[in-house]
């Protein structure tokens, strides 16, 4: 049985489906770090907090409260996927912006200039 298992207590049943859920999410999180904080070392290093936090809460057994988390590191990744952008020092002022694909598909163009109406 996985460390994922500890997270139920038995493993067996309806509380198995929480546990392969938290393992899901698990390697998602891992994942979306990977993708968001590609070529930037110091800040891949948040693997070590993922890991951290699962690690602490491997002995829960409450279903309420492994929903809780599971909430929790699913909103989490939705932001990192969502909402960070990239952004590397290039001058002593200065920051280039390195924004996934994935973050542009919706975007408008910004207009400086207002438009008016007809």
């Amino acid at each position: 049985m996985g460390q994922a298992a500890k997270v139920t207590g038995s493993g067996e049943g309806l509380n198995a489906m929480p546990a392969g859920r938290v393992l899901q999410l698990f390697k998602t999180l891992h994942r979306t770090r990977q993708q968001v904080f590609k070529n930037d070392a110091r800040a891949l290093e948040a693997r070590i907090k993922i890991n951290e936090e699962f690690k602490c809460n491997k002995t829960e057994t409450s279903p309420k409260k492994i929903e809780e988390l599971i909430k929790i590191g699913s909103d989490v990744e939705l932001i990192l996927r969502t909402s960070v952008i990239q952004g590397i020092h290039t001058d002593h002022n200065t920051l280039k912006l390195v924004p996934r694909k994935d973050l542009l598909i919706e975007n408008v163009p910004y207009c400086d200039a207002p438009t008016q109406k007809q």
